[in-house]
């Protein structure tokens, strides 16, 4: 008599999940994925049903980048098209989230099955591993390579296909245990520890140098070493930048942090690169925002140096004057004990020089915003950094800040550099990479409210990019999560009417313009509050009566267009072909 239990193939995937650790699973129920919902649903998990699968993988990506460990987004095989481009912003920002497809039979793969579609071929591109689970006794064996591949090196999104019929057929609930490893636990991720002989080299480099500068990447954030960073710019005496589009890695109120390295968004650090004589770029890639480490970004008189915890990275930046393989926290701390080395004798002169320059820089916008401010009492709309400062005024201390949008996004980054300048600590930044992906500001405020249920999390979302994401806004109900989107209304696609009004010979715009849209009573409709706003002075308690409201809730603002700096600078330089 056999005795062993069987279970589906889906409930063997939830278990090998579980083992890892992973305790959030974001879906748009579908019959193809019934097994493993049932898996999920006997180990406890939790589970977020949403009204959309690329709002299940924004959602999946928000949390795994607030949390730093991986979150699941499943969907069926029609559903994996809709998830591609929440795996297209996921692979842009390095979030190991894992896809799962709840696929066609692989017994008749390739015959034209229903919803067959290639999905491992789709996802290759924009993953660091797809493939299709092709026996249920190796369900374990998959998950386990997946989980390592997506959280070690280069960390980054990856796929599994699980065929429908190896989903619900039955096997042993301990199958594929028999062979190694048999503890399939989350493993720590593997560490690069830098060759002694080359950061020797780079250090003597750092004793020589007289105007170094320090630029933190997306490498930073997934090493957990944001801290470590901070600390060695203050206590070495080094300036330091971030690189765009990234969740947050430094408090701008931290006295190390300058800015973004981007001449557009944050001017200054144009000088701090152009009079560098050493620059360490620890974690970043060097592409198309760096320039691709060429001049004018970088003089070639700077020596520019890249530090990077994969070798995918160090391949990457082959335009680097010297490399070393290192996990970055380890090189940071390198840095912060050499600061005792008595070869290293770095004034203070060249970061006072920085941090005098920023200060500078935000008595400016301020004075220039204000400027405005005074000019749209008279009947003029309210310019959007005027809106960010606002929106920051009425948020406390610890609050998550996320944006959304393209002009709307770029006037905000700066605004964050301003008021933390100021003083203001925020809890958290969320907002699109790379590829500047509309519509992920609603989903990634709810992961953030998700994760940290006892703050308030506000959402700059201009018009445009809540029309392209704005309905996952269900979720923060359905969840009971109540966020507070502000909605930076100026009638359109204003970052594009405004690249047009340049490039047309015409001096027009054209397809770029909506209706009056009244997004706050969309939200009243929904059973959320909601707020119309049209004078500045009104922005601020307008924002905490949303937020006191306790519900999910809109302000919607009317704001006029003007074009940001890095937009402005994109489409300046653009010709008919190319804007590199």
């Amino acid at each position: 008599m056999n005795d062993i239990k069987k279970i589906r193939g889906g409930a063997l995937l939830a278990r090998a999940l579980q083992e890892k650790g992973i305790d959030h699973v974001f879906t748009l129920s579908g019959g193809f994925c019934n097994p493993a919902l049932e898996g999920f649903m006997e180990c406890q998990m939790k589970v977020i049903n949403c009204p959309h699968e690329q709002i299940a993988g924004h959602l999946a990506d928000g949390h795994t980048r607030i949390t730093r460990k991986p979150a699941v987004c499943l969907v069926g095989p029609e559903g994996f098209a809709n998830a591609v481009p929440s795996m297209m912003e996921a692979w842009g920002e390095r979030s190991p989230v894992i896809f799962v497809t709840g696929s066609s039979t692989l017994k008749r793969q390739g015959a034209g099955g229903f919803k067959e579609i290639d999905d491992v071929a789709i996802a290759a591109p924009l993953t660091k591993y797809s493939a299709t689970i092709t026996d249920g006794e190796r369900i374990n064996e998959f998950v386990d390579r997946a989980y390592k591949i997506a959280t070690n090196g280069y960390p980054g999104a990856v796929h599994l296909s699980l065929p429908v019929d190896i989903m619900f057929s039955s096997f042993a609930e301990d199958a594929g245990r028999h062979e190694r490893p048999f503890d399939i636990s989350p493993p720590a991720p593997a560490r690069a520890w830098p060759e002694p002989q080359r950061l020797g080299y780079i250090l003597s480099k750092l004793n020589a140098a007289r105007k170094p500068v320090l630029i933190g990447g997306h490498g930073v954030w997934w090493s957990k070493s944001e801290a470590l960073l901070e600390q060695a710019g203050r206590k070495c005496g080094i300036p330091v930048f971030n690189i765009p589009y990234h969740q947050k890695l430094l408090g701008e109120e931290c006295e190390a942090y300058m800015g973004l390295a981007d001449i557009h968004q944050y001017h200054p650090s144009a000088d701090a690169f152009h009079d560098s004589d050493l620059v360490l770029m620890v974690g970043a890639r060097l592409d198309n925002q760096m320039n691709f480490g060429n001049p004018p970004l970088f003089p070639d008189t700077t020596e520019l140096i890249c530090i990077n915890g994969s070798h995918e990275e160090i391949e990457f930046n082959r335009a680097a004057d010297y490399s070393l393989l290192s996990d970055p926290g380890v090189f940071l701390q390198a840095l912060i004990d050499h600061a005792d080395n008595p070869d290293f004798i770095l004034d203070r002169q060249w970061y006072e020089l920085n941090r005098e320059k920023r200060g500078e820089w935000v008595n400016k916008m301020i004075a220039d915003v204000e400027h405005d401010a005074a000019q749209a009492a008279f009947g003029g709309r309210i310019h959007p950094l005027q809106l960010a400062l606002d929106v920051q005024d009425a948020m406390a201390d610890d609050d998550w800040l996320v944006i959304d949008g393209g002009n709307t996004h770029f006037w905000s980054e700066i605004a964050i550099n301003l008021a933390g300048y100021k003083g203001k600590k925020l809890g958290g930044i969320l907002h699109p990479g790379t590829f500047s992906l509309l519509g992920v500001g609603v989903s990634f405020a709810i992961s953030a409210k998700n994760t940290h249920p006892d703050k308030n999390v506000v959402l700059i979302s201009g018009d445009g990019a809540f029309l392209s994401g704005g309905l996952s806004i269900e979720a923060a109900f359905q969840e009971n999560r109540p966020i507070t989107v502000v909605i930076d209304n100026n009638g359109g696609l204003d970052c594009i009417s405004q690249q047009q009004e340049r490039l047309f010979e015409s001096g027009t715009h054209y397809a770029t313009d909506f209706r009056d849209i009244p997004f706050h009573s969309m939200f009243e409709g929904l059973g959320g509050y909601g707020e119309l706003v049209e004078k500045k002075e009104d922005i601020i308690p307008a924002v905490q009566r949303a937020i006191a409201s306790g519900k999910t809730a809109c302000v919607n603002v009317k704001v006029k267009g003007v074009i940001s700096p890095i937009v402005l600078a994109t489409t300046s330089k653009r010709d008919k072909a190319s804007i590199e």
